[in-house]
């Protein structure tokens, strides 16, 4: 009955009492078992770091409350459910979206940043050159129009109305602006290939 003598550390409460047995075991179980047991934190936290801090908080806990041991399973599957549960928990704490800085490197090879990356989503001051060229072109060319087909125009491409809105405009049907558009479209493109 010697194993059974209780082990009280330093600071610790004496209402808890270890049994050497217990802790023995403990210790035994942890050498033996902590690869595995960091291995299950980090297939939930996918973070090394996290995964670390998870088994160390689940060792801490488990010793703690090393009294509520009942022995009916295996000290190892004690120790992984909750294992189990602080990376669960560290999953809990982690915001719902990871941050990244745009600076970060995508990888320790690569030259390039995460902003590299990102398409720019305005266009390119060659095609701004291009289009503001196009777009006075086109100016000059509407000038040429009949008074009629530029109204039309000017409604549906540089104002953006509907053929409804025009009609509504012009007290024309739609009929009427959809054949002006037609017909405004048509010389403009005779007038840009020189026709």
């Amino acid at each position: 009955m010697q194993e059974q003598q209780t082990h009280i550390g330093e600071g610790q409460n004496p209402a808890v009492q270890i049994s050497r047995q217990d802790s023995c075991e403990f210790e035994d179980v942890v050498s033996r078992s902590l690869p595995s047991l960091y291995r299950r934190a980090y297939r939930y936290v996918r973070d090394p770091h996290d995964a670390e801090d998870a088994v160390q908080d689940a060792l801490l806990s488990a010793y703690k409350h090393l009294d509520q041991f009942k022995g009916t399973a295996k000290m190892t599957t004690w120790l992984t459910s909750i294992v189990t549960n602080c990376a669960l928990t560290q999953l809990r704490r982690r915001p719902r979206q990871p941050h990244v800085s745009l600076d970060d490197r995508l990888d320790a090879e690569q030259e390039y940043c995460v902003s590299d990356r990102l398409a720019d989503a305005k266009p390119s001051p060659e095609v701004e050159c291009m289009n503001l060229e196009l777009r006075g072109h086109l100016m000059r060319a509407v000038t040429e129009l009949s008074p009629c087909l530029r109204k039309v125009i000017r409604l549906r491409h540089m104002d953006g109305l509907t053929t409804g809105e025009a009609a509504q405009v012009l007290g024309v049907a739609e009929g009427t602006v959809k054949a002006h558009v037609s017909r405004a479209r048509t010389k403009l493109r005779k007038m840009a290939l020189g026709v």
